[in-house]
């Protein structure tokens, strides 16, 4: 089992996070691929023709598959099609059932309940869709979906409607209209490609896309939505972050859960996308009994920063039919963010956000940190509980009744 880098806390200083190598890993003759050429390994069409798809291929590759697993592997198929990469595959503990990385891409038969709250679209994208696969939610910008197709797939996706079209969606994006709207709308400033996940595409057709988009005058920089460097950090070739520096500034959000996640490969494949100058920010989603736990997701947040990721977004799960699972109390989510401020270096913390159901957009959520508030002062508090003052609306024209240099009696 891949070290987690999670500490074991009791007062002793955190041990540095590691980043363990896969290579190293079937090289010593571990997991189902040990004995596969580095070519073929290294190669992302390969692993893309290699995922494990089926249950036959998942019992094989698992032999202590759980009742709920094989269960949820033959009943959800209808939902959200299972698609996992043998790189990220050999990243789960084939003797837990409550592996992290495990848990996240084996299907489970939880996935067939549907809570009286949840819904298939749970972010209204469909509602602000004016063109097929063209999201306008929000003034200046827009959600181009792309593809709906993903190198793995999430169990709690909230595009389980659309990605891997196991419901029958039928999702065929119409390029040229997406296009034409961006082009007669001026107010938008701002794409985010999606899907799906984008990087899927040949460095060819990516970059005819990128081209069109920047060829229209009021888009002022693009961002890519994607989990490749994640699920399949051999994708990350030199030649597509050459091909990406070309139409700055582009900004890449990545979607990592767990430490685990972050291995030596990973690592290099998003300095690759650093060194091109790429600004790279991280989305994650609060997922129960993956990283509802302070402790776990410091080691993550801090791992980010050393792949030179920002933290950018913790998000509560959505409201997806069949996650119920997965989600854990917004209280969770308020108490990982009060553990980490103060605790870390402020770029580790991301943005805890709730996004709206039915569409109201992304809505950040804070720990209380303002306790009252008048026309005169802001009574706060820090991250250690001590209660601090500051002026509301103090009148500079004034002399300070304190004295010149001394606090202001505000009583």
């Amino acid at each position: 089992m891949l070290n987690d880098d999670v500490s074991s806390g009791g007062g002793e200083p955190p041990s540095p996070p590691s980043f363990e190598s896969l290579k190293e890993f079937r090289s010593a003759g571990r997991g189902p691929w040990a004995q596969v050429a580095d070519s073929d390994w290294n190669d992302w069409r390969w692993q893309i023709r290699h995922r494990i798809t089926t249950l036959e291929q998942l019992e094989r590759m698992l032999p202590a598959l759980t009742p709920e697993e094989r269960a949820g592997t033959v009943l959800v198929d209808a939902k959200l099609s299972m698609g996992i990469t043998p790189y990220f595959f050999n990243l789960i503990d084939r003797s837990d059932p409550l592996c992290p990385v495990r848990r996240q891409v084996v299907p489970r038969l939880e996935e067939t309940d549907t809570a009286p709250w949840e819904l298939t679209d749970p972010c209204g994208e469909d509602r602000h869709s004016p063109v097929p696969g063209l999201v306008h939610r929000y003034p200046d910008r827009v959600l181009f979906l792309v593809t709906d197709r993903c190198a793995s797939y999430c169990r709690y996706c909230t595009r389980s409607r659309l990605v891997s079209n196991a419901t029958g969606y039928d999702f065929h994006p119409d390029f040229e209209r997406q296009l034409d709207y961006i082009a007669g709308t001026p107010q938008v400033r701002d794409v985010l490609l999606s899907g799906g996940d984008p990087l899927l595409f040949s460095d060819d057709k990516l970059e005819h896309l990128l081209s069109r988009l920047r060829a229209i005058p009021h888009v002022e920089f693009l961002r890519i939505g994607t989990r490749i460097p994640i699920f399949l950090p051999q994708r990350i070739t030199p030649d597509l972050c050459g091909m990406l520096r070309r139409f700055h500034p582009v900004f890449v959000s990545i979607h990592s859960n767990h430490p685990r996640e972050l291995t030596l490969e990973a690592r290099e494949a998003l300095g690759r996308l650093a060194d091109a100058g790429i600004p790279l920010g991280n989305q994650s989603v609060l997922l129960r009994g993956i990283n509802d736990s302070l402790e776990i997701m410091r080691a993550h947040v801090q791992k980010l920063l050393l792949c030179r990721v920002r933290p950018y977004y913790l998000y509560q799960c959505d409201l997806i039919a069949g996650s119920a699972h997965f989600r854990t109390s917004v209280q969770k989510g308020l108490e990982i963010i009060e553990g980490l401020r103060g605790y870390t270096t402020g770029y580790a913390v991301p943005t805890f956000a709730i996004d709206a159901p039915g569409g109201g957009g992304k809505v950040p959520v804070s720990p209380d940190y303002v306790l009252s508030r008048n026309a005169e002062r802001v009574v706060i508090r820090n991250y250690e509980g001590k209660i601090f003052e500051y002026p509301e609306a103090l009148d500079c024209t004034a002399p300070c009744r304190a004295g010149r240099g001394a606090q202001p009696d505000w009583d």
